[in-house]
């Protein structure tokens, strides 16, 4: 008898009109909502109807480029954001079901902030909030805060020596601040809040600890002045293309966005990141691994691949990403997501090209054909994003009984 398929995880990007740099300008488009509170909660809730497992929002602390490196002064494409931290919030108590991740930029944020900020989103979404994690090192973005520097860099120095050199210095900085962030939210225990008006007792000061983080890139002493979150620990995800993300991700995440363009170079990412959670000391741990793409969803695949090139003239030239490009049916996708899944990535997180026209066909669409599979559920079976995934809701590194058995300092504020 034949075992029966593996369910998947599925999850959309959110950025602006779509990641096509001319998808504002399709009919279907609303570039004079972007900037609305409207505007996303409609996208997250067409992506709750579709049962997805959580949505992400893109952001960054610099304005949109076509330039990976630097500002480009384009002025017929998107430029300008809402921040995502705060989209989330908004949007959270308009959805009942599907997790709320946005895009965190550690390079330039303090992660106390950052805790406290994830913290308050995980108790308004009554469970559902997760951060991605993301770096940078472009000059024009250090410039906003004007306390440190990074040398001028064009895309094709990644693999310099001197250009590798900064690019682990930012990772190994966004692993202490996930670390540091992850502490914060421990540092409450469950039950330290009491709240008995007869006693007049509302907190129990020796359920609060210090953290006392001492690192090369930061020094926190804590504890946070938010309440351990719902989830305990809010779930961390982090994008990665190569060997020094990937330890980011196995070192530090629940979830890892990874960009293979075929199923041979899936597996190959897939054991890397495995190893590289082996060699963390997470081996036992469940570290997700989606695979992402950026989607062009018809009915027929001709319809697709014109709409492509119909936006490819409008942007002036031929569309590339980091991810792989699909375009063709639903059908054709469901196809695809389980030859990668069978390569070992557990999840998907699809970029829509055109939001208003490839999130429906993502939610209406694809998700049916995968239902029909017998790869998707049917309904919702969990309250909170952890559960979705199928992630435990862990124990508090400072409870007692961990601190008793060493895994966790006991210091208390």
């Amino acid at each position: 008898m034949s075992s029966s398929p593996t369910p998947l995880h599925l999850a959309v990007a959110l950025d602006g009109a779509g990641w096509h740099p001319a998808a504002w300008r399709e009919p279907v488009s609303r570039p004079r909502e972007l900037l609305t509170a409207a505007y996303w909660t409609d996208l997250v809730t067409e992506a709750e109807h579709g049962l997805l497992d959580f949505v992400t929002i893109e952001d960054a602390l610099g304005l949109q480029s076509s330039s990976p490196t630097e500002p480009d002064g384009r002025t017929d494409q998107v430029r300008g954001r809402l921040d995502a931290v705060l989209i989330a919030a908004r949007i959270a108590p308009r959805t009942r079901h599907i997790g709320v991740v946005p895009t965190v930029v550690a390079t330039h944020t303090e992660p106390f902030h950052i805790s406290k900020a994830i913290a308050t989103l995980d108790y308004v979404s009554t469970g559902r909030a997760g951060l991605r994690v993301q770096i940078t090192a472009r000059q024009n973005e250090a410039a906003h805060f004007g306390r440190r520097t990074f040398p001028p860099f064009r895309f094709e120095d990644y693999n310099t020596p001197a250009a590798q050199e900064v690019v682990a210095d930012v990772f190994d900085e966004a692993a202490d601040y996930v670390e540091v962030v992850r502490r914060l939210w421990d540092s409450w225990e469950d039950d330290a809040e009491i709240r008995d008006i007869a006693t007049g007792r509302f907190v129990d000061r020796d359920k609060l600890h210090y953290i006392d983080f001492e690192g090369r890139h930061f020094s926190v002493k804590g504890p946070s002045i938010t309440p351990r979150p719902p989830q305990g620990q809010p779930v961390v995800t982090a994008l990665a293309h190569a060997a020094v993300p990937y330890r980011l991700v196995a070192r530090s995440a629940d979830v890892g966005y990874v960009t293979p363009h075929d199923a041979r170079q899936a597996r190959a990412v897939v054991d890397e990141i495995r190893a590289e959670q082996s060699a963390a000391g997470r081996a036992d741990d469940t570290v997700h691994v989606f695979g992402d793409l950026v989607v062009f969803l018809d009915d027929d695949p001709r319809a697709a691949e014109a709409r492509r090139e119909r936006l490819d003239a409008l942007a002036g030239r031929p569309y590339t990403s980091d991810a792989r490009v699909f375009t063709g049916t639903p059908s054709q996708l469901a196809d695809l997501l389980q030859e990668l899944a069978a390569e070992g990535l557990s999840g998907f997180r699809l970029r829509p090209a055109v939001v208003g026209h490839d999130l429906p066909a993502i939610t209406r669409g694809l998700v049916p054909e995968l239902q029909r599979r017998g790869v998707f559920r049917h309904a919702y079976e969990a309250d909170t994003l952890r559960g979705l995934l199928g992630l435990t809701r862990p124990a508090n590194r400072f409870s007692p009984k961990l601190s008793e058995q060493g895994t966790a300092p006991a210091t208390t504020a």
